[in-house]
């Protein structure tokens, strides 16, 4: 199994910046990538930015130009550096870490117990 711990959510201001970050344990050589989704309530979980081990960074369109995600592969974190932020970003964050899982067809989806991120206006 992965666990993954995440860290930074808050409150904060309209225009203001917040980080994130999320370490995995236990069966991390099973990881092939590592990302946030946020929930809004009432909506589908959704694509904030995921990061793949050769260093892809994929975004959703929301999001684009305002965050930016890194990792660090030692330490197995992934960070989530949020700026320019908007009530419309108030959302709980979730890790999430993709694996393969052996004998099975396609990959398994590990989630972080979710960190609530609240943006005043």
């Amino acid at each position: 199994q992965v666990q993954l711990v995440e860290s930074g959510g808050g409150l904060v201001h309209a225009g203001g910046s917040l980080s994130l970050s999320c370490t995995a344990s236990g069966a991390i050589k099973s990881v092939y990538a590592m990302g946030w989704y946020r929930q809004i309530p009432g909506q589908e979980r959704e694509l904030v930015a995921r990061i793949t081990n050769n260093g892809v960074a994929t975004y959703g369109d929301s999001v684009k130009g305002r965050f930016s995600i890194s990792k660090d592969k030692d330490k197995m974190t992934v960070y989530l550096q949020m700026s320019s932020l908007r009530p419309e970003d108030t959302a709980v964050y979730y890790c999430n870490a993709p694996s393969v899982m052996t004998g099975r067809p396609e990959p398994f989806d590990y989630w972080g117990p979710g960190t609530q991120v609240t943006v005043s206006s």
